[in-house]
């Protein structure tokens, strides 16, 4: 498992912003997953997205890596950040684009305006 977590742990710190998730950013196969792929979608993020569902390493690993049992599982900057109903609160609250300004992530305001104005 070593091994499983020193992927992971690269990954994580190699890109800006990483999702691990069910299927892809292009084809979600959970609800879950497509709800975050979705948000970052639409906002114009650029995220690496890792499929658990073809790997059952990387599927376990990610739980025991972050300590948190569900998918998907956002990570801004190397960072943990959360799965869906934390990145849904953020997103909503606005302190998901606090966090994209903060570490430097490219995104469009005006996306993310849009999806509150939308949910209020």
């Amino acid at each position: 498992m070593t091994d499983v977590k020193d992927q992971i742990k690269e990954t994580v710190d190699a890109n800006d912003v990483v999702l691990f998730m069910k299927g892809t950013k292009e084809m979600p196969q959970c609800g879950f997953s497509s709800r975050v792929a979705g948000v970052l979608n639409y906002m114009g993020v650029e995220f690496k997205d890792i499929n658990v569902l073809a790997d059952e390493a990387v599927r376990q690993g990610i739980k025991e890596y972050s300590d948190w049992p569900t998918i998907p599982q956002l990570y801004i900057k190397g960072e943990f950040v959360g799965g869906c109903d934390i990145i849904t609160e953020m997103t909503l609250s606005g302190e998901l684009d606090e966090m994209f300004e903060t570490n430097g992530v490219g995104f469009d305001k005006d996306a993310a305006n849009k999806i509150r104005e939308a949910n209020s």
